[in-house]
């Protein structure tokens, strides 16, 4: 049942998808789903050792690395799939959508729960970095490259380094068709200063009539 899902899921999001059975034989990411699967029973038995040698082959073959301890749900997505490191106490929800170099990481100084918790309908973009323990909400976008450091809202928009939340209602999203936050404040501190400029021009008016 969860081939057949994840099947279905890899080609309504990807355009180039153009049969089951290319899919099945021809994409890497689904590839070390079903090996992290497989990786995952066996730690759930605590038999350790195999499941971490599954995860390191299928990480040589298909160059994603998932730790077959964390949680992933239903319709993963890793399109491409090179460079994706997902962490031992990383959770994935439902219908998500991972790019390639997508790392849901930790910081390096915490214990217990150190990496990130993804709701569903999430897509991350390519290079994303996310790290730390905290929860990205579902429905959320994390635009290509940015580095992801505190709690994501559901239905938002993430952009840049450090990354910053923009909702914007109504809109589609992609990875590429996204705001630069950046910019939007330099864009509000040029129309305030316009508007400060205008005020003492006024008053400088004023005094000389």
């Amino acid at each position: 049942m969860h081939l057949l899902e994840d099947i279905r899921a890899y080609r309504r999001n990807d355009p180039a998808a153009r049969s089951a059975m290319e899919v099945l034989l021809l994409y890497n990411g689904l590839h070390a789903t079903i090996f992290y699967r497989l990786a995952h029973w066996f730690y759930n038995h605590r038999c350790f050792f195999i499941a971490r040698w599954i995860s390191q082959v299928t990480k040589a073959f298909t160059g994603v690395e998932i730790h077959p301890a964390a949680k992933i749900g239903r319709r993963l997505v890793i399109d491409h799939g090179t460079g994706i490191v997902i962490g031992a106490t990383a959770e994935i929800g439902d219908d998500c959508l991972l790019y390639q170099g997508v790392t849901l990481g930790g910081t390096g100084k915490d214990t217990g729960k150190r990496h990130p918790t993804l709701g569903n309908n999430i897509m991350v973009g390519a290079g994303a970095k996310i790290l730390g323990p905290f929860q990205v909400g579902d429905n959320a976008r994390i635009a290509a490259n940015s580095v992801v450091l505190r709690e994501v809202p559901p239905n938002a928009t993430v952009v840049g380094v450090p990354g910053r939340i923009v909702k914007i209602s109504g809109e589609k999203l992609d990875q590429i068709h996204t705001p630069d936050p950046v910019m939007l404040e330099i864009e509000r501190l040029q129309k305030r200063i316009a508007r400060l400029e205008k005020l003492l021009g006024d008053e400088d008016d004023r005094r000389c009539d």
